[in-house]
């Protein structure tokens, strides 16, 4: 393959790896883009499923970092990029602009041929025993936000990249420009916030903050994250969920206190209400608490525990201190705490 030929694009999962954020499970796939001569390569994690924004994003954070363009990009079958219809033109609109946009030829392997996409393919593996190492090494797997993890798979990626320095200065030079700007990376969707702070947006639930109940939001949805405007402001951001699964919410329980202080045992009722606790902690403690006390003292209980929780910084010292409780000898109640 010769220098500048070809980028190859592929999501990898990384449940695996065990990797939590502030003490949650974080599940995430990475985008990954490889340079196929030099072995440059790129990743960013991603929250939601592979959809079109999330590659558009990828790619185009990939190729700005490389400081120019392949002449080709090749993927597997990606419902992000292809209709996966017999004709072999069978790009999507969104993904044949993406590509006109950077003057690029798209391909793809061909259908049941993974290991085409060998380059990405091979390099998943790697990347993957090296970021495994990099954790091991760091002793634990808990990053204590969002920000401090991308940091660390930017220094796992960019450790392996200087051993192939040498062939990205080679395949950089023959490398095509970068146009002036990126091209979109999201799509905008409209939704209205009822009575619930609820709102959806292709078929996930979200939760927005109670001011904005009633009103109809522009939602530019991104690979990872959903920017709510409202007459031009931007007046809420969330992570993207996932399709993945039957569960198709992505719920802030911070969104519902001031509702569930009015009427607290609404909470036991609610068909969402797994989906409110931020810590298992929580869960496990909402049903001793069940078990204990009658519901209206159990829900008064646990909407006092989720308003605590959602002051700054306290969140995780009340889920240890719960956790320390739950193990305590029976005769010591959580209520009485």
């Amino acid at each position: 393959m010769s220098p500048g030929a070809r980028g190859l694009s592929d999501f990898t999962d990384m449940a695996g790896l065990r990797v939590t954020i502030a003490g949650v499970p974080f599940e995430h796939r990475l985008y990954h883009f490889v340079l196929a001569f030099s072995r440059w390569e790129y990743v960013n994690a991603v929250e939601g499923g592979e959809s079109f924004e999330a590659l558009s994003m990828g790619l185009q954070n990939a190729l700005w970092r490389a400081g120019g363009c392949p002449r080709e990009h090749r993927t597997g079958s990606l419902s992000a990029a292809f209709r996966n219809l017999a004709d072999e033109d069978d790009f999507t609109v969104r993904y044949a602009t993406l590509l006109e946009h950077y003057g690029m030829t798209g391909t793809r392997n061909n259908r049941g041929l993974g290991h085409e996409n060998g380059s990405v393919e091979s390099s998943h593996r790697y990347l993957k025993e090296a970021v495994d190492q990099a954790l091991m090494l760091r002793g634990h797997r808990d990053f204590v936000d969002r920000a401090a993890y991308d940091e660390f798979l930017r220094e796992v990626v960019m450790r392996r990249n200087r051993r192939n320095a040498a062939a990205f200065r080679l395949e950089r030079e023959q490398l095509t420009d970068l146009p002036l700007r990126r091209t979109t990376d999201f799509v905008e969707e409209e939704a209205r916030v009822t009575r619930c702070s609820t709102f959806t947006v292709r078929g996930i639930l979200y939760s927005a903050p109670s001011r904005l109940i009633g009103h109809r939001l522009n939602v530019p949805v991104y690979g990872e994250r959903l920017d709510c405007y409202l007459s031009g402001a931007l007046v809420h951001s969330t992570s993207r969920g996932s399709r993945a699964g039957d569960n198709r919410r992505a719920l802030d329980y911070r969104h519902f206190i001031e509702s569930l202080k009015r009427k607290p045992q609404a909470f036991r009722g609610l068909a969402f209400r797994d989906e409110l606790f931020p810590r298992e902690a929580y869960r496990r403690t909402w049903e001793q608490l069940e078990a204990r006390l009658t519901q209206r003292e159990a829900c008064k209980v646990i909407v006092g525990l989720l308003e605590l929780a959602a002051l700054d910084g306290v969140e995780a010292v009340l889920a240890a201190r719960l956790n320390a409780l739950l193990e305590s000898p029976k005769d010591t109640s959580v209520e009485a705490s």
